[in-house]
């Protein structure tokens, strides 16, 4: 999977956090019982919520890498839209769009 830019430099300028978050984030994917498509649809889930482009292009990404396909995101994004509104919701369908698109 690509890594974006912005998160290479970060890893060159502070390589110790770098290691630290990729080491937390390694360590939070193993605390508990869920499988990586489900985990995969959760962090979909709080980015889209919480209208991380950057964080949702990455999480659609991976979700692809984990065997996700584009109905099963667009499922995801649309059980959140009576929580998170529509305008959230449909920036979350074109996030989905930009990264399948690239992919083709």
């Amino acid at each position: 999977m690509a890594v974006p830019k912005r998160f290479k430099k970060f890893r060159e300028d502070f390589p110790e956090v770098a290691s630290a978050y990729e080491s937390l984030g390694s360590a939070v994917h193993g605390a508990g019982p869920l499988d990586e498509k489900t985990r995969a649809l959760v962090k979909l889930g709080i980015s889209a919520g919480a209208r991380l482009e950057g964080g949702f292009h990455s999480h659609v990404r991976k979700a692809i890498d984990a065997g996700l396909t584009k109905e099963e995101m667009v499922h995801a994004v649309l059980l959140a839209m009576p929580t998170i509104g529509l305008p959230s919701t449909m920036a979350a369908l074109s996030w989905i769009d930009d990264v399948v698109e690239k992919k083709k």
